[in-house]
């Protein structure tokens, strides 16, 4: 990306704002700002921001990712698959015990009293 063909002044940003809006929505490329001949700010129509948002975040990932190979934080595929599906299946046997339980019969609750209940006072 370059951002010289892209260079705009302060005054030329706010004299033209709506129009700028418009051109950086459709052509989707960075203007670059400037304020007294020194470069001061990038505006970005918000589709590109957040896609370039996107792109830096798995970037991090990626990183991160990258430290803790090299901090030996890490185990070979088979075993890391070997540990979800293990887990996956004390999952579904912890399910299967729940419904098991749920379909089991309540317990026999004691039968009510026959007396008849005794009126409020009004």
């Amino acid at each position: 990306m370059r951002f010289t063909t892209q260079v705009k002044s302060i005054s030329y940003l706010k004299a033209n704002a709506a129009d700028m809006l418009d051109k950086l929505a459709e052509q989707r490329e960075p203007v670059l700002i400037t304020q007294n001949g020194e470069a001061r700010a990038v505006l970005q129509d918000v589709a590109s921001y957040e896609e370039m948002q996107e792109t830096l975040a798995l970037l991090k990932l990626l990183a991160l990712g990258q430290q803790d190979i090299d901090a030996g934080r890490h185990e070979p595929v088979d075993v890391a698959f070997d540990r979800v599906l293990a887990s996956k299946r004390r999952a579904g046997q912890d399910l299967e015990a729940a419904e098991a339980a749920s379909a089991r019969p309540a317990p026999l609750r004691a039968a009510r009293s026959t007396k008849p209940r005794a009126k409020p006072a009004v």
